[in-house]
């Protein structure tokens, strides 16, 4: 059988519903599997399946189980290749065989050197008709994180910026400026809910002070570690970060020495420290990333200031770029922003463009 529409409208359908668990599998990415077959002449989905909190169960045994007997003869469509290799469960391939699933529709192919088509050749060589690629880019986006992880070795970085119609990003001064309005900043905070860490420099947190959590209704214990870059530990012990570092986990990459004495008043609050170099005044930023990766993390959310948003560009660590142009300007001593919706670097395509009320979101990839 060919890829039909049918299957298409399937797997998109498995897609969304992968996003249900986004920034909450730990260092498993957030798959989704649906079980397809034809009852009374129509197809039904039998059984469904997501990455579980946490990472475990996978996807594909949760909607074996739920469709039961029904599996045997039907189609899976899977977001990513089902693994292959031995843990404290069988792969989830075998799986699929075992419950003699007839066809399998996968979107994603898994780069992990245990999985990477061997999965596909354990259901091939079962005898299962298999359909690889079937919107694999459109998986691959949501999937962007862990497979940047497994491939690059590092997080994957998504820079946001909200710009003003004339290009600006705020007031030196330190001045506060409304620049998108509600229904922006609301779609803001889900995207941190999606993310594994939010990152901002000190200068933001002295200039703004902000909590840098997911306050939407019912996703409030959605929020991401809260990740500063603080060369000299300048973080103000009166900040929001600060006082709320035992209920929202908060990690400072700093260069200071051990013994430096900011360090225990910090801890005393319940920050956490990642140790990293400096360079000219300057965090190694390709090592940090390094360093969140080995922790199993694969999503950071990098939200300003414009320092810390230049200094990920001039490196060529963005992988995505999200900007969200508001209809008015900001006059006066004002700061450029690095990149803006006229202005993006080559590297990247634009992938969507849409309204949130009066603002403009735009967003591209890496080509």
């Amino acid at each position: 059988m060919a890829v039909s529409g049918l299957d298409c409208r399937y797997m998109a359908a498995a897609i969304r519903l992968a996003r249900w668990h986004e920034g909450r599998t730990g260092s498993n990415p957030s798959v989704a599997t649906l079980i397809v077959r034809e009852i009374d002449g129509s197809p039904v989905i039998v059984g469904r399946g997501v990455t579980a909190i946490g990472g475990r169960p996978h996807a594909e045994p949760q909607a074996l189980a739920d469709a039961g007997e029904l599996a045997c003869g039907a189609t899976a469509y899977v977001t990513l290749e089902p693994c292959a290799h031995h843990g404290r469960t069988p792969p989830c391939a075998e799986a699929l065989v075992a419950a003699g699933v007839a066809r399998v529709v996968a979107a994603a192919t898994d780069p992990d050197d245990r999985v990477s088509g061997r999965g596909y050749a354990i259901l091939r060589d079962a005898g299962i008709e298999v359909e690889e690629g079937v919107l694999a880019r459109e998986a691959e986006h949501d999937l962007a994180g862990y497979l940047t992880r497994r491939m690059k070795n590092r997080v994957h970085v998504t820079l946001k910026l909200a710009i003003s119609d004339n290009g600006m990003i705020g007031k030196r001064d330190g001045e506060q400026v409304a620049i998108t309005g509600e229904i922006a900043r609301r779609q803001v905070h889900a995207l941190r809910a999606q993310s594994d860490v939010i990152l901002v420099g000190v200068g933001t947190v002295i200039n703004d002070d902000p909590e840098l959590t997911c306050r939407l209704p019912g996703l409030e214990d959605r929020s991401p570690i809260r990740l500063i870059l603080d060369t000299n530990l300048r973080l103000p012990l009166r900040s929001h970060l600060a006082r709320t570092a035992r209920d929202v986990p908060l990690w400072i990459a700093t260069a200071a020495a051990q013994d430096d004495p900011r360090r225990a008043e910090l801890a005393a609050c319940g920050a956490e420290f990642l140790a990293s170099d400096a360079h000219h005044g300057r965090l190694a930023l390709p090592e940090l990333l390094e360093d969140l990766a080995a922790r199993g993390l694969s999503t950071v959310f990098v939200e300003g200031g414009a320092e810390v948003a230049k200094a990920f560009l001039d490196e060529d660590l963005v992988d995505r770029i999200v900007l969200l142009t508001g209809q008015g300007t900001i006059d006066g001593d004002a700061v450029n922003a690095p990149v803006t919706r006229t202005a993006v670097p080559q590297a990247f395509r634009p992938v969507a463009s849409m309204r949130y009320g009066a603002d403009q979101m735009d967003e591209f990839e890496r080509a």
